[in-house]
């Protein structure tokens, strides 16, 4: 038989050890996936094999935390590709490996190759960076906006400091239905939302003016355009602005944060997201900016306009000004804390994320690409990685990291709270220092903040679930649902306190003043 005292123990303590197994085993877990996920065993300035070796350990580990089914990476060295390397699969259901010929939507990196491509006009005396695009648009006129569009220059459009919009994004094409033409998505989207010239403002419809703009100066197609002047006389061989079935490998699936396969697609517009690469050619274009130690690059622009393309136009700030210092014509720039200037842009689509980061001064580059959205802290842990090989004290792409850990604290958090708080409130319900009051007077003001409170967050994870995209599980695939459920406790929380007030009187009281009267 059990004595008071254990009884009391029994019924009090174990189920708090039982509440705190919970946490105990959620911190447990956090540190198993930051152990697994952080970066050991890379040595400043080692061989190339040794890091070589080092990531084929690290991008299968790093693919299978975040389920990414495929990704290549290219590392260059001196202006010089030195390695390529392509793991996972293009096609999970078919079991199709992924391969570094493998032709794959690079997304927005098709706007530093487009910058590339106006930047050659101008070079041309063709256009002027200075003058307004509109003086060269024959057969389009910019739609109603609240700002005069006549003061739109084509070094805003190049510098995303036009005040154009982001434009249409998630609406994507099968390659054999009928698409709206370039001058129709304009006339649809080209309307200014802030003040030419006054401000950072990344917008693909940007871009997409620059394609028109190249269509109208040249008398040729885009593409046509691009793929003569800018591809083949870089050495980019298997790139192209135009899907076709001929491409072989054929193009991968991509697969969206949720880990549904998402089959090829195309825009109608291409400057800004349209271009089908490999890992290899955009290796190439990254030489291409290194003119201290290649000369592929000097085949299109001279030196002095290859360094206009990387010079900072404009300072960021926000979410971007966490990772990059300013913008140049089609290109990011960063400022890295040893005083060397990096080069970088990424892409994301449906189902697609690309990256490439590169030191022109130092000829040190990496290009990434992966038919997966979820590959944000994969592409910061390599960056990461990348940096400290070549003793860069930091790529700003790394805030990833520390903000996946200081997300998984502030989970942490939460779920103890809620977990404590829930516990508390159950333990008050049995005693009945709690009782179910729907509609009373009792506390009502707290009440009605609660349940306030508890509406807000529901509504917000009922919201967020039915986005087809949602950025913040982009950027922490992992570590997002679980905020999702941690928010979930607190609303349920929030919710069980509002009907169940506390009671005005003790139930001890209650029954002492009953046995007086």
């Amino acid at each position: 038989m059990c004595s008071e005292n254990e009884k009391s123990f029994n019924f009090l303590v174990r189920p708090r050890l039982g509440i705190l197994t919970i946490p105990i085993l959620f911190f447990v877990f956090i540190t198993i996936i930051s152990c697994s996920s952080s970066s050991k065993g890379v040595k400043k300035k080692g061989p190339l094999k040794e890091f070589i070796n080092y990531l084929d350990k690290r991008i299968p580990n790093l693919m299978d935390i975040y389920d990414i089914p495929g990704a290549k990476i290219a590392l260059v060295q001196k202006g010089e590709t030195v390695w390529t390397k392509a793991y996972g699969y293009a096609d999970l259901k078919n079991g199709r490996k992924m391969t570094t010929d493998t032709y794959c939507r690079v997304e927005s990196i098709s706007k530093s190759v487009t910058a590339w491509g106006v930047m050659k006009l101008v070079e041309q005396g063709k256009i002027e960076l200075d003058r307004p695009v509109g003086h060269y648009f024959k057969s389009w006129d910019f739609p109603e906006s609240s700002f005069p569009t006549e003061n739109i220059t084509v070094k805003q459009l190049l510098s995303q400091t036009s005040g154009m919009p982001l434009g249409t994004i998630g609406v994507r094409y099968n390659p054999f239905e009928a698409k709206p033409t370039l001058k129709e998505i304009l006339s649809k989207d080209a309307i200014l939302q802030k003040e030419p010239g006054k401000m950072f403002s990344y917008s693909n419809t940007g871009f997409n003016l620059l394609e028109l703009l190249i269509e109208e100066v040249t008398g040729r197609n885009f593409a046509d355009y691009m793929q003569e002047e800018v591809l083949t006389p870089l050495g980019m061989h298997r790139s192209s602005f135009n899907w076709s079935e001929t491409l072989e490998p054929p193009v991968p699936f991509g697969y969206d944060v949720k880990g549904d396969p998402i089959p090829v697609y195309v825009y109608p517009d291409k400057a800004a997201g349209g271009l089908f690469s490999t890992v290899g050619d955009i290796a190439t274009f990254v030489c291409a900016s290194m003119t201290d130690f290649s000369i592929t690059g000097l085949e299109v622009l001279n030196t002095q306009n290859i360094q206009k393309l990387y010079t900072p136009e404009v300072e960021l700030s926000g979410y971007y000004g966490l990772v990059f210092d300013a913008y140049g014509l089609g290109h990011f720039i960063e400022l890295l804390p040893n005083r060397k200037k990096a080069v970088a842009h990424g892409g994301q689509g449906s189902g697609w994320m690309t990256h490439f980061h590169s030191v022109p001064e130092t000829g040190d580059g990496i290009v990434i690409l992966t038919n997966s959205q979820r590959s944000w802290p994969f592409f910061a842990h390599i960056l990461n990685d990348w940096a400290e090989w070549n003793n860069f004290p930091s790529v700003g792409m790394g805030v990833i990291v520390l903000g996946t850990k200081l997300l998984w604290v502030f989970i942490g958090f939460l779920f103890l709270i809620a977990l404590w708080k829930g516990y508390r409130l159950g333990r008050e319900i049995t005693y009945g220092q709690r009782n179910f009051e729907s509609f009373s007077s009792n506390s009502r003001g707290v009440r009605l903040v609660q349940m306030g409170l508890s509406l807000v967050l529901l509504l917000t994870l009922i919201w967020s679930l039915n986005q087809d995209y949602f950025f913040l599980n982009s950027v922490f695939p992992i570590a997002s649902p679980w905020l999702g459920i941690s928010i979930f406790l607190m609303a349920l929380v929030l919710v069980f306190s509002a009907l169940f007030p506390k009671t005005r009187t003790k139930p001890e009281l209650k029954k002492s003043k009953s046995i007086s009267m």
